[in-house]
């Protein structure tokens, strides 16, 4: 059953998704999470959260051509669809609205 809000890790995968682009299949979304969000990925747990936002239509996915370099096995890239924007957006209001005024944030008025 879809819920309304994306867990953070969700929101992760999504982001890196857009930052990623055209290239976006498991090994460099992991990578920039890792970069990026600082912090370390299993590549399971990035194929799990995938398939789970491609089960509520938040990503989309395509097979690549197979690949002497993968052993003749094809990648599977993933794309954000229009509701997975949606979605982003609708989370970056929310947290902004949350960290708007806590004193002591930095950028806490922004």
């Amino acid at each position: 059953m879809p819920r309304d809000y994306l867990t953070d890790f969700e929101l992760m995968l999504l982001l890196a998704v857009l930052r990623v682009g055209e290239e976006a299949y498991g090994v460099p979304i992991a990578r920039e999470i890792e970069a990026s969000g600082e912090r370390t990925v299993m590549l399971g747990a990035v194929y799990t959260g995938l398939g789970r936002l491609e089960a509520n239509g938040l990503v989309s996915s395509s097979i690549g051509s197979p690949t002497p370099e993968r052993g003749g096995r094809a990648k599977k890239y993933f794309r954000v669809t229009p509701s997975g924007l949606k979605a982003v957006r609708q989370a970056k209001r929310a947290f902004t609205r949350l960290w708007s005024g806590v004193p002591g944030l930095e950028g806490g008025r922004s």
